[in-house]
């Protein structure tokens, strides 16, 4: 797998996996306790491990083609 591709697909998995998780605690939060609050460290750490596996996962699935 190219390092240029790992780090487009690493970035994009990242970004989305940080937003979604950001957007159910704050919902979490909201609903379980009546105030939104933001645990940005646990969307932080989410946001890499699933950036990781996915771009690794991705990489093995869908082979890049030499050009």
């Amino acid at each position: 797998m190219k390092v240029k591709t790992f780090l487009i697909r690493f970035v994009i998995a990242f970004v989305v996996a940080f937003v979604i998780n950001a957007a159910v605690v704050y919902l979490w939060n909201l609903i379980r306790y009546g105030g939104g609050a933001f645990n940005w460290g646990l969307a932080f750490y989410f946001g890499i491990v699933c950036g990781i596996l996915f771009a690794l996962v991705l990489g093995k699935r869908a082979p890049v083609e030499s050009s």
